[in-house]
């Protein structure tokens, strides 16, 4: 079993910064990738990005690329989603997720495990 933890959340006005964190704990060692994703009310889970646990591979989607930064810490088993210029319309519940298995994925149902999210709202 895999546990993770959000944190990082909140409330900041747009063109600002915010850097979520995702603690993980438990069987590290099945995790081939740590996924991104955010969620606004009444609408389907949003792939954000996501990043090879064991590599450095970063994917993220084209309408974040040039504003959001995934990175991890192995050693601390740790991930983390730095966003900057932040939008109105980043304003969400972000979840951190891991995927077992050989391939990563953009698709929400390949993840295995899921933390229960954090706010971000960004005012206009």
């Amino acid at each position: 079993q895999v546990q993770l933890v959000e944190s990082g959340g909140g409330w900041v006005q747009a063109g600002g910064s915010l850097r979520l964190s995702c603690i993980i704990t438990g069987r590290t060692d099945s995790i081939t990738a740590m996924g991104w994703f955010r969620q606004t009310p009444g609408k389907e889970q949003e792939f954000v990005g996501r990043i090879i646990w064991n590599g450095d591979n970063v994917y993220l989607v084209d309408s974040v690329k040039d504003r959001f930064t995934i990175s991890k810490d192995n050693a601390k088993n740790r991930m983390y989603l730095q966003m900057n210029d932040l939008k109105p319309e980043d304003t969400a519940s972000y979840y951190c997720a891991a995927k077992r298995g050989s391939n990563s994925s953009e698709n929400a149902k390949d993840y295995d495990y899921w933390g229960q999210g954090t706010q971000v709202t960004v005012s206009s």
